[in-house]
């Protein structure tokens, strides 16, 4: 059953490739959404997908990509959103 989750991801997360790495990944494990860096600093992931799906983009974003520094993320369930793919959105 799909479900869609939101996650922000707190630390030094932008200019390290960390939306670009996310869509990757999004791709391989078939989620569906969105990545945005946010004004604060921080990354949103809107992602659709089944439980073990997004529990497996959870657990990645905890780490991120190489040059990140991740010191938290929050997570919330979202009313479920459908996504033709998982894209980047640009300000």
């Amino acid at each position: 059953m799909l479900q869609t989750i939101s996650i922000i991801v707190f630390g030094k997360v932008q200019g390290v490739y960390f939306r670009q790495s996310t869509k990757e990944i999004a791709q391989q494990l078939n989620i569906t959404g969105e990545v945005k860096n946010l004004r604060d600093g921080t990354v949103e992931i809107i992602a659709t997908g089944t439980a073990e799906q997004l529990d497996q983009l959870a657990r990645w974003c905890k780490q991120g990509p190489p040059k990140a520094i991740v010191n938290r993320t929050e997570i919330k369930h979202l009313p479920l959103q459908e996504f033709i793919q998982f894209s980047i959105v640009r300000f």
